[in-house]
């Protein structure tokens, strides 16, 4: 942070994220907060200390606790609200012999301040992330429907959806209920009837997916050309209001893909996807890769494994457990009665589905 980017919180309500409260005239202090509120949002939001002056009128000045203090960078002037024979040190206390009185006028200076300090930090802080990142709880009921109207009756606190399938009125409408939303797409595979499909140069292009062969692998080692094409798949699941978005196909390295993909080369897009994915303020969870969980608990928020029951692979999703992070699993062949149990005890979310991922669900919760 630059001497530029230290913040006046003035006129901060009850139950602001601003990091400390000015006392000035009740008159003043709705424009000042209108100012102040989103860069204290954002400075909370990314855990950016933001000094604060405390200014205080006369009638307050009497009732305020002895450690009420602010600070100033040397080169800012409190020529009103400090001793007028010298400029404001930092750690100054804002008690001097004059206060400052309850006219915008006196405000000016200040709110100038604040105001670079919010340019300061908009330039800073990626365009979208300035709310704090939702992450699933541990037992965050959930949802998972990729085909069919989105059934918005389904008890779960989480809905996993299509991107490109699912308007922002019903990302809104999930809001408006309480619910989360998280966008469903893939990020290491073409699939042909996407709007965005023509992006994808041939020499991208892998081999077919194993039962979908309208889906092709890609090379990920091509950052040059997927980073922009994945980028703009998150602004638009940024832009639809959603909460985290599920980014399939990260495991090509272990697949039939047409490429000599490594599994470095496959971290190395992951940790991609979820730097991406922080910046716009989205969760993300870990699709499958089973055999990089431990090397990318560190980055992703929450995981989301199919069929670990059926091939006996559940513990290695172990890390996600320990570190706290929510683990959502999917059986399409067991019953619920083969896996629930077992399931409950590892502390997972479970649930059987339709392969096809229509609104029917068997949970284990």
């Amino acid at each position: 942070m630059t001497a530029a980017a230290w913040a006046l919180l003035v006129g901060a309500g009850a139950g602001s994220p601003a990091l400390g409260v000015a006392g000035v005239a009740a008159d003043v202090r709705p424009a000042a907060a209108s100012v102040m509120a989103p860069v204290a949002t954002a400075a909370a939001a990314h855990r950016i200390a933001l000094p604060v002056v405390t200014l205080l009128t006369s009638e307050e000045r009497a009732g305020a606790p002895p450690n009420l203090t602010g600070r100033l960078p040397p080169e800012y002037a409190l020529s009103r609200a400090a001793p007028a024979r010298r400029r404001a040190k930092l750690g100054d206390r804002v008690f001097g012999s004059r206060t400052l009185r309850g006219d915008v006028r006196h405000l000016r200076g200040l709110l100038a301040a604040a105001l670079i300090a919010g340019a300061t930090l908009a330039a800073a802080v990626p365009a979208g992330a300035a709310t704090r990142i939702w992450r699933p709880a541990p037992h965050t009921t959930w949802q998972w429907q990729l085909t069919g109207r989105i059934d918005l009756s389904v008890r779960a606190r989480m809905f996993d959806v299509d991107l490109f399938d699912t308007p922002a009125r019903t990302v809104a409408r999930l809001h408006r209920r309480g619910r989360r939303a998280v966008c469903y797409l893939s990020a290491g595979s073409f699939e042909r009837g996407r709007p965005d499909a023509a992006a994808f140069p041939e020499a991208v292009l892998g081999r077919p997916l194993e039962g979908y062969p309208d889906e092709r692998w890609l090379d990920v080692r091509r950052l040059d050309v997927l980073a922009p094409i994945m980028e703009r798949r998150l602004d638009l699941c940024r832009s639809k209001g959603f909460d985290g978005v599920e980014a399939d196909n990260v495991d090509g390295y272990a697949n039939s893909s047409g490429f000599p993909l490594t599994g470095a080369d496959q971290l190395a897009y992951n940790r991609f996807l979820a730097r991406a994915a922080h910046a716009r303020g989205l969760s993300i969870g870990l699709k499958n890769d089973l055999d990089q969980v431990r090397a990318l608990v560190p980055s992703f928020d929450w995981a989301l494994d199919e069929q670990c029951f059926q091939y006996d692979e559940c513990d290695r999703l172990a890390p996600f457990v320990r570190a706290r992070k929510a683990v959502f699993t999917v059986e399409y062949e067991l019953s619920p009665a083969a896996f629930c149990a077992r399931s409950r005890r590892l502390g997972f979310m479970s649930m059987r589905k339709h392969l096809d991922l229509d609104a029917w669900r068997a949970p284990c919760f």
